[in-house]
């Protein structure tokens, strides 16, 4: 995908994304929305397709790494689940030995990107 096209995408399905799910009730604000080349300078890593900051309260999408309209909105709401989940028990949930893989989080919200098609659809 183009970054132009990444760009208009993110900010209608972010929306949709955010009239599924609410606000969180950890943050004042919905998350800012920031679209960028790549998590490293060199762009190497074409696994990582977005983050969110909970210091910042914006979600980070590194557009080179979205291949298709689909992987950008699973990213969105996968990103946005992490907004809506409280910093203090992401961090708690590492400590307590979980790794990405296993952290309730990350499991939570990878289940929420199949929701991608109903909230696509939704008006």
């Amino acid at each position: 995908m183009k970054k132009k096209e990444v760009l208009e995408l993110s900010t209608q399905y972010l929306d949709k994304v955010i009239k599924h799910y609410g606000e969180s009730k950890f943050y004042s604000t919905t998350p800012y929305l920031s679209v960028e080349n790549s998590k490293y300078s060199d762009t190497q890593d074409s696994y990582t397709k977005g983050e969110f900051c909970h210091v910042l309260n914006e979600i980070t999408i590194y557009w080179k790494n979205i291949l298709s309209e689909e992987e950008l909105f699973r990213t969105l709401i996968h990103e946005y689940v992490h907004y809506l989940q409280s910093p203090t028990w992401m961090t708690r949930y590492y400590k307590k030995g979980y790794r990405y893989d296993t952290h309730p989080y990350e499991v939570q919200a990878y289940r929420e990107e199949q929701n991608w098609k109903i909230i696509s659809y939704a008006t």
